[in-house]
């Protein structure tokens, strides 16, 4: 261990970044994020949620580049999940970093959107969200747990039009055909990894391996399925260009789409990326590490 993260991490984060930037990302492994909030503006009114807190004696900060998005940095969490607002699905604690794909996806009402590995929810109901309930959305989980824990928060926040299905996302039928795709692709976290947290003992090569051939088949599925002209956004929580630029790279060279540029009005602490127009976020106490690329078949 280096820095209280694996040695194979720490060398690939130093070959990556190099050493200023490997110390950056390391502190952003050792700082506690703050509470983020989502508004369900399908339930309820940002100004409604704002009062709620007011109320409630806990502060908050807006987000310049999403309104519907608050930041709390004073309150425990035990004190949200306590709130009637939170039990009845008006707010959804989703961090900074998870917010950002749908946005760049830019959902429009009428359109038919897949959400390919969708579990718990997060994404799809805010997709639901930045277009009043009035989209189909296929989501779909693999995981029969993840699956029903999915249906249970679309459920929750009153999310209608959403077909869950609980299968794995490289079998869907080509019969599919899709206005917008979000991939939020499986991936090793290594943009999540917290040093306090005992699970960053088992974060190993092999999960980046493992990662890397799904995300690629995920990713292939994806373009399938698209219709031609139209646009897609791949993520991933995980700031190694193995399981990101290198993976966006192989898809390039088979020439069946073209990277469309991601306008950066979300953070500056933005890691450098070896291709122009995608987007790669730091680890701090507002943001996970974060990778996204945007897509437009052909």
């Amino acid at each position: 261990m280096i820095n209280n993260i694996p040695e194979f991490l720490y060398q690939k984060l130093m070959n990556q970044y190099g050493e200023k930037l490997t110390k950056e990302i390391i502190n952003g492994y050792k700082t506690k994020r703050y509470i983020t909030i989502r508004v369900n503006t399908i339930k309820t009114e940002v100004s409604y949620i704002k009062k709620q807190f007011e109320i409630n004696n806990i502060s908050y900060e807006e987000v310049s580049w999403f309104k519907d998005a608050l930041v709390i940095k004073d309150s425990p969490i035990e004190k949200i999940t306590n709130l009637d607002i939170y039990n009845n699905g008006e707010i959804y604690l989703q961090s900074l970093s998870s917010m950002l794909p749908p946005l760049i996806l830019d959902p429009k009402s009428s359109e038919n959107i897949l959400d390919m590995t969708a579990a718990p929810g997060s994404k799809t109901t805010q997709i639901a969200c930045l277009t009043n309930n009035k989209t189909l959305i296929t989501a779909v989980e693999k995981n029969k747990i993840r699956s029903d824990r999915l249906k249970y928060n679309i459920k929750k926040q009153g999310v209608k039009g959403i077909n869950v299905l609980n299968m794995d996302a490289t079998k869907l039928d080509e019969f599919y055909s899709f206005d917008k795709i979000l991939l939020d692709a499986p991936c090793s976290g290594s943009g999540t990894l917290n040093i306090y947290d005992k699970s960053i003992l088992a974060y190993d090569e092999k999960l980046i391996e493992r990662s890397k051939t799904i995300q690629y088949k995920l990713l292939n599925k994806a373009i399938s399925l698209l219709k031609s002209g139209h646009e897609m956004v791949y993520s991933t929580c995980s700031i190694i260009k193995e399981e990101n630029e290198d993976i966006i790279n192989k898809i390039l060279k088979e020439g069946k789409v073209e990277l469309v540029e991601i306008e950066n009005k979300y953070s500056n602490k933005c890691l450098p990326v070896s291709i122009k127009k995608t987007l790669c976020i730091m680890p701090d106490e507002y943001y996970e590490g974060f990778f996204i690329a945007k897509l437009r078949k052909k």
